[in-house]
C-alpha cells in the first residue's frame, strides 16, 4: 500500500494548525475549503488545471466571455452561509440577478411555454395547454413544496454514513412516492403528455433520466419557486473568483495550480499525504476529494485500500449522462431569445432510452440554449451575443467516436438551431469552440466521460451513494456531484456543508 516515507516529505513554513488538503478547486472543493477554514484547518487546494472552477470553470476568446458549465443559480443562501463565514456579504462581491422566465421551453411543433415562479402566470401556462390539468397542477406543486422540504431543506446536508440513517428516512420517501421515477409520479397528476415533460425534465440537469430518477428529485420545481433561478453577473466565473479570493485573501490558504494529484497516500490505513504527478507529496491531516467519486476510488487510491469501492463495484455502476456543449458567438444580438431556452426534439422517451440505455448518439436530440447576454452584455462584444448549447448525449461507454463525430454533431445542431430561434446562426458565428465526453474524461477526470457523476436513481442515492467521509479510508471526505446529495450547483454546495457534521473540528486533532 502507498505511504508517504521521511525523505518524500515537503515540509512548509511552521503552521501548528491541522492541514486539510483539498483534491479539485471545483464549486464543492472550494466551498469545503472555505469550511474547513473556518473550523481551524490550515487548507491547501491542490487543482490540476490553471485556474478555478473545474466543470464551472470559464473560456475567453474573441472578446466572448463562456461560462464552461453550470448557469442556473438557485438556493443563493448556500452561497451567502460561505461568504458570511468569512466575514463579508456576498453582496460585496457578487451581483445576482434573477432570472425570469426561468426556462423557456418549446416543443417541436413551436408551442412555448415559460417556467417562472409566479403562481399566477403559471397556472394560466398551464390551462393554455390544458385547462383539465390545473387542478392537479396545483397538487403536484403541494407535494413538490413538502419533497423539497424534506429532501432538501432537512436532508441535503445530513450525512447518510449508516444504514440507520437511511431506514429512518425510508418512510417519508415512501410517502412522498420516492420508489416511482419523477415522470411516473408527475403522471399521477397530469394527464397532457407535453405538460408532463414541463414537470418531469428536471433530473436531466442533475444527470438523471426522468424515467428513472427517484421521484424525490420533484421537490426541484418548488425549489426554483422558492428561491428563485438566478444568475451572477459576470458568469458563474464570476462566483468561482469570488469563493477564490475569500480563501486566499480572507483566510490566507493557498490554492496551487497546475498541481495533479497521481495517488492518495495512507499510513497505517489511514490518509497521510497526497502524492503530485511530479513526484511532490504534500503532508495532510484530512483528504477531501472533490474530484469524480469513481475517480477518487478507481485511480487515486490502491484496491487494497477498498472493500467497498472495488474495482468491481465501480465497474458495475451506473454513470450520468454525458454532454455535448458547443460555445459560440455571432456578430448579431437576437433579442427574442430567453437567458434560458430547452429546445425539445420530436422524441422524448425514446431519445433518453437511446442515451441512458442503449448509449447511442441518436439523430434527433433535444437542446439547452444559454444566451448570458440576454442578461448580462458585457459577455460579449458590442452588439454581439454569447450563446452555448448543450445537448445530452451518452456517456464513453457507448461506441460513439467523438473525434471523427463532433464536427458534423455540431453542424446538425447549428442547422436545427437556425430553422429554429437563430435564423441565418451560421452566417453569424465569428467564434467557436466545442466540448465533448473525451473531454469531460481527460480534462476534468469524469468517470466514463460522464458529465454529473454516478446516476441519481434511487439506489445510487444518499447511503447507497459514496459517503461524504469515507467508508473504506480513515481521514477521507468527499464532496461535489459524486457524492451525497448529488450534482447541481445546491447539492454540490450541500455536500461541503456535510462536512460540518462529520469532519472534526481542528482543534480536536
Amino acid at each position: 500500500m502507498d505511504s508517504l516515507t521521511p525523505n518524500d516529505t515537503v515540509h512548509p513554513a511552521f503552521d501548528p494548525r491541522p492541514h486539510a488538503v483539498v483534491i479539485g478547486a471545483g464549486l464543492g472543493g472550494l466551498a469545503a475549503a472555505i469550511r474547513l477554514g473556518a473550523r481551524g484547518y490550515r487548507v491547501t487546494i491542490l487543482e490540476r488545471l490553471g485556474a478555478p472552477g473545474g466543470r464551472a470553470s470559464v473560456f475567453r476568446q474573441d472578446g466572448f466571455t463562456f461560462d464552461a458549465g453550470p448557469t442556473i443559480l438557485t438556493a443563493p443562501f448556500l452561497l451567502e452561509e460561505l461568504w458570511r463565514l468569512c466575514g463579508r456579504s456576498m453582496a460585496d462581491d457578487l451581483t445576482l440577478v434573477p432570472v425570469s422566465p426561468f426556462y423557456r421551453i418549446r416543443f417541436d411543433d413551436g408551442s412555448v411555454f415559460d417556467c417562472s415562479g409566479d403562481p399566477a402566470a403559471m397556472r394560466a401556462e398551464v390551462a393554455k395547454f390544458s385547462p383539465a390539468d390545473v387542478d392537479g397542477y396545483e397538487r403536484f406543486m403541494r407535494l413538490s413544496e413538502t419533497t423539497c422540504r424534506i429532501g432538501f431543506q432537512q436532508l441535503g446536508d445530513v450525512p447518510f454514513g449508516s444504514i440507520r440513517d437511511m431506514a429512518r428516512v425510508t418512510p417519508d420517501l415512501l410517502r412522498l412516492g420516492g420508489l416511482r421515477s419523477v415522470y411516473s409520479l408527475v403522471s399521477r397528476f397530469i394527464e397532457d403528455e407535453r405538460l408532463r415533460i414541463v414537470f418531469s425534465f428536471h433530473p436531466l440537469l442533475i444527470g438523471g433520466n426522468p424515467f428513472t430518477a427517484s421521484a424525490i428529485y420533484t421537490l426541484i420545481p418548488y425549489l426554483e419557486r422558492r428561491w428563485g433561478v438566478h444568475f451572477a453577473m459576470g458568469g458563474t466565473g464570476q462566483v468561482v473568483t469570488g469563493l477564490a479570493r475569500l480563501i486566499q485573501d480572507r483566510q490566507g490558504n493557498t490554492i496551487r495550480y497546475h498541481a495533479d494529484v497521481d495517488r492518495i497516500l495512507l499510513a497505517h490505513g489511514r490518509v497521510n499525504a497526497v502524492r503530485l504527478t511530479s513526484g511532490e507529496t504534500v503532508p495532510a491531516d484530512i483528504v477531501v476529494s472533490n474530484a469524480d467519486s469513481a475517480w477518487t476510488y478507481g485511480k487515486l487510491l490502491p484496491p487494497e485500500a477498498r472493500r467497498r469501492w472495488t474495482d468491481r463495484k465501480l465497474k458495475r455502476t451506473d454513470y450520468s449522462m454525458g454532454l455535448f456543449l458547443w460555445y459560440f458567438g455571432t456578430d448579431r444580438r437576437y433579442e427574442d431569445v430567453a437567458h434560458h431556452t430547452i429546445l425539445l426534439g420530436p422524441r422524448y422517451r425514446g431519445l433518453l432510452r437511446d442515451i441512458f440505455t442503449r448509449k447511442v448518439l441518436a439523430r434527433d436530440f433535444s437542446l439547452y440554449l444559454h444566451r448570458p447576454t440576454a442578461t448580462d452584455r458585457s459577455l460579449a462584444p458590442p452588439g454581439c451575443d454569447a450563446f452555448y448549447v448543450l445537448s445530452p448525449v451518452p456517456n464513453l461507454c457507448g461506441d460513439t467516436d467523438w473525434r471523427t463525430t463532433a464536427e458534423p454533431y455540431r453542424q446538425a445542431i447549428a442547422e436545427h438551431l437556425s430553422a429554429t430561434v437563430l435564423p441565418d446562426l451560421q452566417a453569424r458565428v465569428i467564434s467557436s469552440r466545442l466540448m465533448t465526453p473525451l473531454d469531460f474524461q481527460d480534462r476534468l477526470c469524469a468517470w466514463q466521460g460522464s458529465a454529473f457523476g454516478m446516476e441519481p436513481v434511487l439506489l445510487q442515492s444518499a447511503w447507497f451513494r459514496p459517503h461524504n467521509r469515507s467508508e473504506d479510508v480513515p481521514g477521507l471526505y468527499l464532496v461535489g456531484a459524486g457524492t451525497h446529495p448529488g450534482a447541481g450547483v445546491p447539492g454540490v454546495l450541500s455536500s461541503a456543508k456535510v462536512l460540518d457534521r462529520v469532519v472534526p473540528h481542528a482543534a480536536a486533532l
